[in-house]
């Protein structure tokens, strides 16, 4: 192929993403007012479970982070038999349903569960609870994070790592002062991920949490279940979704980087 049939094959390619991605955005926007959106977002319903999409997905990514960060680590700096294994097992969310995830979720954490038959004599419930659509959010989000993490690791460049251990930094201080530092990009860029994930899962949540109303119903479930009902209402809380998630993704986006150092 010559350069210039690439050139025009590239053009149209590019076309053609671009109105994949902004058809269906700007099919859901012309079909609402603006003052629609205006009286939906002012509604106790709409409100609550735009509440509890921000709350749980904040919590979730949160959670990732936390219980991420370690293992991102261990998979970008350690060795060991059975990683192959672990990082496929670790990725395995991003390919599975998530509704079999929710079953799993389910007989993992329900009343005769594998784990919650140990939570159950304690009085710990956890499906169908808002712990549970955080649960369900941090496994099916969890992979964007860890990956997104271990590539900005494994970019620092070793020399720093060096540097830092001739020094006798231990691996954590160089890891909070070095290591970090020049992965900002990579992680912000993660958490971003996990955090879109985690704000528009619908299928385990649904399968895990149910759908109680200012407990487990967020905006995903709110939009199915108007969806059947009023189709008015369904279009005017996909819109409301779609501009919450633009306008978040794109202010952390506008956050002050730094540039990683970590290629001279």
């Amino acid at each position: 192929m010559t350069e210039r049939a690439w050139r025009i094959w590239s053009g149209i390619a590019m076309a053609l993403t671009l109105g994949l991605l902004i058809c269906p955005v700007a099919a859901l926007i012309l079909r609402v007012p603006v003052g629609d959106l205006v009286e939906r977002l002012t509604s106790p319903l709409v409100a609550q479970a735009l509440w509890l999409s921000l709350l749980t997905s904040g919590a979730a990514t949160i959670l990732v982070a936390l219980l991420g960060l370690p293992v991102a680590y261990a998979l970008a700096m350690w060795t060991f038999p059975g990683k192959r294994g672990l990082e496929a097992l670790i990725d395995l969310p991003m390919v599975l349903p998530p509704t079999v995830a929710g079953v799993g979720l389910l007989l993992a954490f329900g009343r005769v569960g594998l784990l919650g038959r140990f939570l159950a004599p304690y009085g710990i419930t956890i499906p169908f609870t808002t712990v549970a659509v955080i649960l369900a959010q941090a496994f099916v989000a969890g992979p964007f994070f860890i990956t997104a993490t271990r590539a900005g690791l494994e970019s620092v460049e070793s020399k720093y790592v060096q540097a830092a251990a001739t020094l006798r930094a231990s691996p954590v201080y160089t890891l909070v002062h070095v290591q970090l530092p020049l992965s900002v990009p990579a992680l912000l860029a993660g958490a971003a991920m996990t955090w879109a994930r985690a704000l528009g899962e619908f299928g385990a949540t649904i399968t895990f949490a149910g759908n109680l109303p200012g407990v487990t119903q967020t905006m995903p479930l709110a939009v199915y279940i108007a969806l059947q009902t009023d189709l008015a209402a369904a279009i005017t809380l996909s819109v409301i979704l779609l501009v919450v998630s633009f306008a978040l993704l794109l202010a952390l986006r506008a956050l002050p980087v730094p540039r990683a150092r970590g290629r001279s």
